[in-house]
């Protein structure tokens, strides 16, 4: 992939952060001509799970976009609590599970963990 196809935010996390995070989003996907809607609803949900169960007082999360090559988006929050992964059992990660072709978790570096999203070309938005 194209290094300048990859956008990063870096953001604090609180409330403020996370809907920076999902306005952004939506912005840089219409620029790159993709579908947000779904995307947009994922980056709610995945940076609001990053500021409520991952943050770390003094510590930010970030988000990387990446589009693949059918036009839609990758999508990775980053958070400083590689100690809390995710429950699977959770409302918000049933959303994710269900508006996502697929998901998952990545520990590191220490002491971080990433959640991320794909969408696939035709999943409705």
């Amino acid at each position: 992939m194209n290094d300048e196809l990859i956008f990063t935010l870096r953001l604090s996390a609180i409330p403020r952060g996370a809907r920076l995070a999902r306005r952004l989003t939506v912005q840089q996907l219409h620029y790159w001509t993709c579908p947000f809607e779904t995307a947009e609803q994922l980056v709610a949900e995945l940076t609001n799970n990053a500021i409520t169960h991952g943050r770390v007082p003094g510590r930010d999360f970030r988000v990387t976009l990446t589009p693949a090559p059918t036009n839609t988006p990758r999508i990775e929050v980053t958070d400083a609590r590689g100690d809390a992964l995710p429950r699977e059992r959770g409302y918000g990660l049933l959303l994710v599970e269900a508006l996502a072709d697929a998901w998952g978790t990545k520990l590191g570096p220490p002491p971080t963990k990433t959640v991320w999203a794909e969408l696939a070309a035709s999943k409705p938005p």
